[in-house]
């Protein structure tokens, strides 16, 4: 019988992604096959499978701590927001539509035999579901339709492990009324308690703990420390409470990359690889101002790019962005950044609006279409380019692709790469377009900076420009990071969590896929 195990969160962004991938790293560790399940995913960090679908980041990087291949039916349901209160539904990897919150809430029920498919399906090939939610399980506002807390726990009969983040604040009140807004047999379901993300000396959290026990009556399983990881965050929460702001240090020799953080920022987990380089200072900005000092501009990709091209330039990024093309600052467009620093983009498709004005730094134009191109992609950095890009021609990248548009270049713009394959079979030919001096570049690929053949070299040509020596045998390998972090993580969790006690849950609680 399978096992399994499901983690929930007082909250967003306490640390369910993270912990979820570490259960699944120790139980690999341990000789298991394991995978990673979350039936809903609301995030705009997403990646592409090798069959060429849709899953959110977060269980891509779960799959990875598990040594397996990502499956979208890790992630059966992906909702990527384009407004306050509208999203694209994107099922088993496919956009299925675009529903407002009511709507979506209605229609829930109608997705869970699919769910419990797909749930069923991994689970026939696995020992081990480590299962994630959503939010927090006590938004009783949602409990009658909810399909990915307490409502998945039950229709796989699941023991749940809650998770609260002490580095917010008021982690005791969290745990309580967590539990308070429980119905009793969902809080007997919770089995027990972690607490994440604490600094200082657990003497004095032991009283705490001791009463939050006697309160509650769920244990606490452990208390986590404060780690400082580099794993990929599943949406731009991460942003919001600056927590990339505080990762690093700049300091004189390093390359200052400003990365654009407008509204409806998506997949800016694109730019980790880079910010794990050890000559880079990379920082999320918001003001323009923060411009000035740049070696390098990134405009990131943006799930409503017309909305965050209209804030660009009401906010004066774009005359900051101009100015900085005039001093020579080379500037780097991924996806939605990439049409942005086009001419024209006509969507009438994404954001409700017709057209609108690009930043006029490359000759292209795009054109929104309905259907969604998703693909893994790999090429080569076009032969005998110029300025930033000196360096990288005829460099192997590899990558994918999620977009809706499709980009024309113009007389005054050359391809970036050359596609040599497409995991779709509808891809080949040319890739990004370039600017005639090679100071402006766009492309479409995710994922381009995680390769140090293709990074390495244009960190070096940025280093050149700036008068600084370029770095030698620089052999950063980002798999291999993220591997370390993965095993930093799995030890961390073996050392401050009961974890003989968790496998014993689980054993409590085999699950044949799910309830009659």
């Amino acid at each position: 019988m399978t096992l399994s195990l499901m983690v929930q969160g007082t909250a967003s962004d306490a640390g369910k992604s993270v912990l979820v991938a570490g259960f699944c790293r120790i139980f690999a560790q341990d000789g298991y096959r394991c995978t990673p399940f979350k039936s809903q995913n609301m995030a705009l960090n997403s990646g592409v499978t090798a069959d060429g679908k849709e899953m959110g980041r977060a269980q891509i990087f779960q799959a990875e701590a598990a040594g397996i291949a990502p499956d979208v039916r890790m992630n059966p349901v992906l909702l990527k927001p384009t407004s306050d209160r509208k999203a694209q539904v994107v099922f088993m990897g496919k956009v299925m539509c675009s529903m407002n919150a009511v709507e979506y809430h209605e229609y829930k029920p109608q997705l869970l035999q699919q769910i419990l498919m797909a749930y069923n399906g991994l689970a026939a090939e696995t020992d081990i579901m480590v299962l994630e939610g959503a939010g927090s399980p006590a938004e009783i506002n949602l409990r009658d339709r909810d399909i990915v807390n307490m409502g998945m726990a039950e229709l796989v009969d699941a023991p749940v492990i809650l998770v609260a983040d002490i580095d917010r604040g008021g982690v005791f009140a969290s745990i309580y009324g967590t539990l308070a807004l429980l119905k009793p047999a969902e809080k007997a379901r919770i089995k027990g308690v972690i607490i994440n993300k604490f600094r200082g000396d657990i003497a004095l959290l032991q009283s705490g703990i001791d009463q939050i026990e006697a309160l509650t009556q769920v244990p606490i399983l452990g208390v986590l420390p404060w780690l400082e990881l580099d794993l990929e965050d599943e949406d731009s929460v991460a942003l919001q409470v600056g927590k990339y702001d505080r990762q690093q240090q700049k300091t004189e020799d390093c390359l200052d990359i400003a990365v654009i953080q407008y509204p409806h920022i998506a997949n800016f987990t694109d730019f980790n690889a880079l910010a794990a380089q050890p000559d880079v200072f990379l920082h999320y900005v918001s003001e323009p101002s923060e411009l000035q000092e740049a070696d390098l501009i990134i405009l990131p990709g943006s799930k409503n790019t017309l909305a965050d091209l209209a804030w660009l330039k009401t906010q004066g990024f774009e005359q900051a962005i101009i100015i900085a093309r005039q001093k020579n600052v080379p500037i780097i467009g991924i996806c939605g950044g990439y049409q942005m620093l086009g001419k024209q983009i006509v969507d009438g498709v994404e954001s409700g609006l017709t057209q609108m004005a690009g930043l006029g730094l490359l000759d292209t134009e795009t054109h929104f279409a309905n259907e969604k191109q998703t693909a893994q992609v790999e090429g080569v950095v076009m032969p005998a380019l110029s300025g930033m890009l000196k360096l990288c021609s005829e460099q192997p990248i590899a990558g994918y692709e999620i977009h809706m548009g499709t980009t024309r270049l113009g007389q005054q713009a050359t391809p970036f790469a050359q596609i040599h394959w497409c995991n779709s079979g509808e891809k080949n030919g040319f890739e990004g377009a370039v600017a005639q001096d090679g100071l402006v570049m766009g492309s479409y690929l995710h994922g381009l900076f995680d390769q140090n053949t293709f990074t390495r070299p244009l960190l070096n040509q940025l280093r050149i420009r700036k008068g600084d020596v370029p770095l030698e045998n620089v052999d950063f390998n980002y798999l291999q990071h993220k591997e370390k972090q993965f095993n930093r993580l799995a030890a961390s969790m073996r050392e401050h969590l009961d974890i003989a006690r968790i496998y014993q849950l689980m054993h409590e609680h085999t699950s044949g896929g799910g309830m009659p």
